[in-house]
């Protein structure tokens, strides 16, 4: 009894790829709603919002121009494309000439695919 008890409560659920990348989209795309919310009074934790959406946007352009990279051609070339859009509209939110809907949407849609079945 003691031995299966140790086995079970050492047993985590496994994370694979997608689910990691879906909880750092998610995480970072909460984080860029609720600095938002208070960019008046902390624009400088907006900024570093910002900052990490464009890293995270960095480590995918760079990975989807892998050659190694499995994703089909067609897809990565979407994926890098909006890695440029990403970086484009940032500097226009850091600017204060846009808003930060657009960086949301492309994160939920991304998060979407990655699982399906959420909305």
């Amino acid at each position: 009894m003691r031995a299966q008890s140790a086995y079970a409560a050492g047993a985590a659920p496994t994370r694979t790829a997608k689910s990691l990348e879906y909880e750092t989209i998610a995480r970072i795309t909460h984080k860029l709603k609720v600095t938002a919310a208070t960019r008046e009074a902390d624009f400088a934790a907006f900024a570093v919002a910002l900052n990490d959406n464009r890293r995270l946007w960095q480590i995918f352009a760079s990975d989807v121009s892998s050659d190694a990279n499995g994703l089909p051609e067609t897809l990565r070339a979407q994926i890098f494309s909006l890695a440029e859009f990403t970086f484009a509209h940032t500097r226009k939110v850091l600017a204060r000439t846009e808003d930060i809907t657009d960086l949301v949407e492309i994160n939920t849609a991304i998060m979407r695919g990655l699982n399906p079945g959420t909305s």
